[in-house]
């Protein structure tokens, strides 16, 4: 299947493994030391399988009709200590304690209704954790971590085929597979996953970078910024020193195009602009030229690199629209050049990772956009690029902040996700390429928010989070039809929308953060995520159907939109926010529509909005204050500088 690589190997040892095809595909370093052995409880390890295990194999044991002994003496080595017992039929339900010691993850995710028989009775010794349940607070599952060799899970349940036994399974090699594994100089798996994997070789990806014609255009360009002005112009009294830095741009420019072959149009183009602009007295910057010749959607091409320079404001960076230079990376994964030829065509749609870039980029922007350039009139746009490290990295480090702080106990392959910056890259891929096509589509309002008008920031926020929640429901729907990446799309959304949008930017009109808050506050109201003892857990079998019913109330607002004065849509839209979130007292339109000037201009209305109109709640307050910090650190990270502390 299209981009499993990312995702355990699994072989099969015993009876099960006539019943389960052993995934051949090679790991992500090139090697083909599977990630996890799965054993039944009658298989005699060999030899072979120690040293494997050794090695930082995962080892998951499924009990059968009995136990071998060279099993229980395999286990007595890892620290596990079993002794049979007779079995006790009862629901694997109830009580769910954290793996003291071992792990906080939470391997009975969405195992529900289950109706399981304990095979054997677990004597826990140093260094090991229980999951365990109830009634009679039975051992349902043991696991050990050992510092030099893989981790070991037991599953003392007799599994079958039905839901909950499927994910107690995927839920056990995932955490027995641990994060991205990658060789060590001997061989062995070490856990390193906090950095960048790129698609290309190391060589490939600096060779641009390494070369001092790109040292010397940064440079250039970090001078010239400081004698710009907001609109990129540039006064006389400094016009020949510019002028001189942007020579220095052009020739540079020229050094740099034998690394960028495909790009040759493009580079010559931005030359010839560059030159104009001198030529010209260095006024407002026209780079339309350039600009129309840049045309990266037509080579969406995995590793693929860019020379971009433009004059240009950076979204969420800097407003001032000076002089900056980025070199980019295409990440286009195989699955997703799938999906995109299929049900999710997004033509415009250009994903990309940084390799180096000048100052306007050293900030929150995670965009590459054409609108953004300075140029003489406005083209139909072709293409729009969303750097999907930066997405990444800044998920897994505020993520696991959050996940610390409130002390959630997440599920293996949500923790899995945290831990592998290239799985996460591509993850944001998926995710942006639906949520990115969706603005166009579905019952909209006659007049898009996408037309620049000016409008209350809620309505900003709805579309953002329809869009959102639109690529949930098709990644619920793709995770059904076997796409591996699919359920990490979902953990993305929630998580990136109820941690990082929510408590990330001002509180003047952030449309981001209204849509987490909103998020998280319908999830609690629906009883899905629940604040108890300080600590946060969650109802992971429950979420789908709450997040899918949120985006249902978007979806029928806007499809009764088009029946409705716009006035009338607005206040519409309001009252779905003001029923889950908590208007200031000092609003307003929590007043209703008898205290607003609905009988003046529009501009009225939209005036009337507090810059704060559904301040943070206690809770985000509190989250704030922890991991604030964190949220601040992430400006400018991009995934090869991305330092995530596991939750």
């Amino acid at each position: 299947m299209l981009g499993t690589e990312r995702f355990p190997r699994v072989v099969w040892r015993g009876a099960a493994a006539a019943a389960h095809q052993a995934d051949e595909s090679p790991r992500p370093d090139g090697t083909q030391q599977p990630d996890v052995v799965v054993l039944d409880s009658l298989y005699e390890p060999t030899d072979e399988d120690r040293t494997a295990w050794r090695a930082g194999t995962g080892v998951v044991v499924l009990p059968g009709t009995g136990w071998a002994p060279g099993l229980w003496a395999f286990l007595a080595d890892v620290g596990l200590e079993l002794s049979p017992c007779a079995p006790e039929p009862s629901p694997l339900v109830g009580d769910r304690v954290s793996m003291a010691g071992v792990t906080s993850q939470d391997l009975l995710a969405r195992v529900v209704d289950a109706e399981g028989t304990v095979g054997a009775h677990i004597e826990l010794s140093a260094g090991t954790g229980a999951v365990l349940r109830t009634p009679g607070r039975s051992v349902a599952v043991a696991v050990a971590e050992p510092a030099d060799a893989g981790r070991v899970a037991v599953a003392t349940v007799e599994l079958d085929e039905s839901s909950w036994a499927r994910e107690l399974r995927h839920n056990l090699v995932t955490w027995a597979a641990a994060p991205v594994a990658v060789r060590a100089g001997d061989g062995r798996s070490v856990r390193a996953a906090e950095g960048h994997t790129p698609s290309a070789t190391p060589g490939a990806v600096r060779a641009a970078v390494d070369d001092p014609a790109w040292t010397r255009l940064k440079e250039a360009v970090a001078e010239l910024q400081t004698l710009q002005a907001t609109d990129g112009s540039v006064s006389p009294e400094v016009g020949p020193r510019a002028a001189a830095l942007v020579a220095t741009v052009a020739d540079a420019v020229v050094d740099l195009r034998p690394h960028f072959p495909h790009d040759a149009a493009y580079l010559d183009a931005l030359v010839v602009d560059l030159h104009r602009w001198v030529d010209d007295g260095l006024g407002e910057p026209d780079f339309l030229d350039s600009l129309v010749a840049f045309q990266p959607q037509q080579q969406r091409v995995d590793g693929l690199q860019h020379l971009v320079v433009f004059p240009m404001y950076t979204q969420n960076g800097s407003r001032d629209r000076h002089l900056e230079a980025v070199i980019v990376q295409v990440i286009w994964p195989e699955f997703v050049a799938a999906l995109e030829a299929g049900d999710y065509s997004n033509r415009l749609f250009v994903p990309i990772r940084f390799v180096d870039f000048t100052a306007g980029y050293d900030t929150n922007s995670a965009v590459l956009f054409p609108e953004t350039v300075a140029m003489r009139q406005v083209p139909t746009f072709t293409w729009g690029a969303i750097f999907a490290d930066r997405e990444a990295a800044r998920f897994r480090t505020v993520v696991s902040a959050a996940a610390r702080a409130t002390g959630l106990s997440l599920p293996p392959d949500a923790a899995r996700l945290l831990a592998d910056q290239h799985l996460a890259e591509e993850v944001f891929v998926m995710w942006d390429l639906i949520h990115d096509r969706t603005h166009m589509r579905g019952d909209l309002p006659f007049d898009p928010f996408m037309i620049k008008q000016r409008m209350p920031y809620f309505l900003y926020s709805l579309e953002e989070l329809r869009c959102d929640l639109t690529a949930f429901r098709e990644s619920v729907s793709l995770e059904r039809a076997g796409v591996p990446q699919a359920r990490l799309v979902q953990y993305a959304v929630l998580f990136d929308r109820i941690f990082r949008f929510a408590i990330t930017g001002s509180r003047t009109r952030n449309y981001d953060g209204l849509g987490g808050q909103l998020l998280f506050a319908w999830l609690h109201q629906h009883h899905v995520v629940h604040w108890t003892d300080n600590r946060l857990t969650i109802d992971w079998e429950l979420v789908p159907d709450a997040v899918l019913a949120l985006g249902h109330e978007i979806e029928d607002l806007y499809w009764r939109s088009i029946d409705r004065p716009k006035i009338s849509h607005w206040l519409a839209a309001y009252q779905l926010v003001a029923r889950t979130l908590t208007p200031h007292p000092a609003s307003t339109w929590a007043k209703g529509p008898d205290a607003l000037p609905i009988s003046g201009p529009l501009k009225a209305m939209t005036d009337e909005v507090l810059p704060d109109e559904f301040p943070l709640s206690m809770f985000y307050e509190a989250l704030t204050r922890r991991i604030g910090d964190v949220v601040e650190s992430t400006s400018g990270i991009t995934g090869a500088t991305a330092q995530v502390q596991a939750p």
